[in-house]
């Protein structure tokens, strides 16, 4: 009987599975025109990416950075204006932003135009092209970060400096630039009176980068910011 029972309920799945099976089929059948048309469009999207990859995208990267060659080599010498807005050979930071921005050279012009105005004394200009950089780059994020505290310090604004050598230290640790970003934040604090949050900067500093340079003197830094906070 228990057979019997086992051969029943083997039926009863088959005769579910083909009644599934149909119900597929009858799908497939009646909407055969939609789903190979989705299946075009997959394949369409697919190619277009490609090609816009292959054709567009690296192309423009590259012609981008060739561009660029000139420019950083102005701003290796220091001839920051010339970096800025090129020659009557080569194009500027500022041209390549303009015309390659959405390529990894142009996103990089940006750092390189921010870091160009920081050195002329165009405060605003360098913040504003700084905020426009962004990269996964550790080290150059941090250093982009610390720039604009140096512009916003520049510009009196100590608030948003003291903000921006915090996120400095931050984003990428280490011995070297991390306390410096922490000390010109512990600073940056003290000028706008918040002692405690200078204090604290300063004391990390000596727990967490004790073998650093900024680490020789900073016991006078926080016993100034002890002294402010009584």
């Amino acid at each position: 009987m228990s057979k019997n029972k086992n051969n029943q309920v083997s039926e009863d799945n088959f005769e579910n599975l083909e009644e599934a099976l149909s119900k597929t089929e009858q799908y497939i059948e009646k909407n055969q025109k939609k789903l190979t048309s989705i299946a075009f469009a997959v394949i369409l999207v697919a190619v277009a990416i490609f090609a816009y990859q292959k054709y567009y995208k690296t192309p423009l990267e590259i012609k981008a950075q060739n561009q660029m060659f000139q420019a950083q080599r102005y701003f290796e010498q220091d001839s920051f204006k010339l970096a800025l807005n090129g020659d009557e050979n080569y194009p500027g930071f500022l041209q390549i932003v303009d015309e390659f921005g959405s390529t990894t050279a142009g996103n990089l012009s940006e750092y390189y135009a921010g870091i160009s105005y920081l050195r002329i004394g165009e405060f605003q200009n360098a913040i504003d092209h700084l905020n426009s950089f962004s990269s996964d780059d550790f080290i150059l994020s941090s250093l982009a970060k610390a720039a604009t505290g140096d512009a916003y310090m520049e510009l009196g604004d100590n608030n948003k400096a003291a903000s921006n050598y915090m996120n400095a230290s931050s984003i990428n640790t280490n011995e070297f630039t991390t306390p410096i970003y922490l000390q010109k934040a512990g600073l940056a604090y003290e000028m706008i009176g918040d002692y405690k949050k200078a204090l604290a900067a300063y004391e990390k500093i000596e727990k967490d980068f004790g073998k650093s340079a900024e680490a020789r003197d900073v016991e006078k830094y926080i016993t100034r910011a002890k002294s402010m906070i009584k």
